[in-house]
């Protein structure tokens, strides 16, 4: 794996266990409308899928729909920030990976990272940020994967993709981008692994 040159993150699942973050953030706007607590299957498509795509599978009728996304947009996720958990290794594995590789992350958040990255002291650990708004189409499409690749100016094989779920599996596939599953044997992958530290061992560092 010496021809690596970028090594790319999701967000949720990987960089951060967002599980409380997110389970509470979509319980807060279905006990707004009445409506019951996540289900785990819920929670397992909430957890990958774009907001957007997440409340129109929570409110598959097209006036909660309309009316859900009204307040969302309304509500900060400010505050559910702190419920999320760092990856134990993501500071120090970037530190050792950088100057000599780039870094970069491909999550299918929207307008949340930015905060994410300030209030976790993540500024200047990536050299490319790519949320669902910067493409065309979010994951499982290859479009985000695709920008870094374009941006660097490199070959598809010349980076690497840490995932955990199907979405970043079919994304990762369609861009031809090697794939880390994290924490998720069920996954096709190239590399699984349990901990971040373990690229290090992938990439020989």
């Amino acid at each position: 794996m010496k021809h690596i040159k970028i090594v790319a993150f999701d967000c949720d699942g990987v960089m951060f266990d967002t599980t409380e973050s997110n389970t509470a953030y979509y319980n807060q706007i279905l006990d707004h409308f009445g409506r019951p607590a996540l289900t785990a299957e819920q929670f397992a498509y909430c957890h990958s899928h774009t907001a957007d795509h997440a409340i129109a599978n929570l409110f598959p009728d097209e006036e909660g729909f309309r009316a859900a996304q009204a307040y969302r947009k309304r509500m900060s996720y400010i505050p559910f920030l702190k419920h999320m958990e760092m990856e134990p290794y993501l500071k120090p594995l970037i530190e050792k990976l950088r100057p000599g590789y780039k870094t970069a992350v491909a999550t299918n958040r929207s307008d949340t990272m930015d905060r994410v990255i300030s209030e976790h002291g993540l500024e200047g650990y990536f050299d490319l940020v790519v949320c669902a708004g910067d493409v065309d189409h979010p994951k499982p499409h290859p479009d985000q994967l695709i920008k870094i690749i374009e941006h660097f100016g490199i070959e598809p094989c010349d980076s690497l993709y840490v995932g955990d779920s199907d979405l970043d599996e079919i994304a990762a596939k369609a861009a031809g981008v090697p794939f880390v599953a994290y924490k998720n044997r069920s996954l096709s992958a190239d590399f699984h692994i349990q901990s971040l530290k373990q690229i290090e061992e992938i990439l020989g560092v």
